[in-house]
């Protein structure tokens, strides 16, 4: 049995995909690796906001259950990147795939076209960047 399709997304938000990547190389290059995520988190929405994108941090988001809210603030973003994309940052040794589906279910429940995991702690930050497409996006809604 073959690998399911991924469904396909806009050509803006591909566009914005690399333009939040670029942002990720440059902040890598200037700061490099080793240091706290919160630091890459406000590097990255500075490094975005200076090419005129906006990107949100620390967006709280409510979580429902089975169309119930059980927890006003139940999770926050790292960054909301132009209301469409979740970038999740992290500065670990290695990425593993529980990072992959935390940044799945954020887009998720946040019913986002896409999500970005960038990883700092790397010698060459784009071996530190998985995109999560969001399959479910409009199905989930309180």
């Amino acid at each position: 049995m073959g690998k399911a399709t991924q469904p396909e997304l806009p050509q803006e938000i591909n566009e914005l995909t690399s333009r939040i990547i670029g942002a990720g190389i440059e902040v890598h290059k200037e700061l490099g690796p080793g240091l706290l995520e919160r630091v890459y988190q406000r590097a990255m929405q500075r490094e975005l906001r200076r090419l005129g994108v906006d990107a949100k941090a620390e967006v709280v988001l409510p979580v429902y259950y089975k169309g119930e809210l059980i927890d006003e603030e139940g999770f926050k973003l790292d960054l909301l990147v132009e209301d469409s994309v979740v970038v999740e940052l992290k500065s670990v040794e290695a990425l593993k795939p529980v990072h992959k589906r935390q940044v799945l279910t954020y887009a998720r429940l946040a019913d986002k076209p896409l999500g970005l995991l960038i990883n700092f702690n790397t010698a060459h930050v784009r071996d530190g960047i998985r995109r999560v497409i969001n399959p479910w996006r409009n199905h989930v809604r309180p």
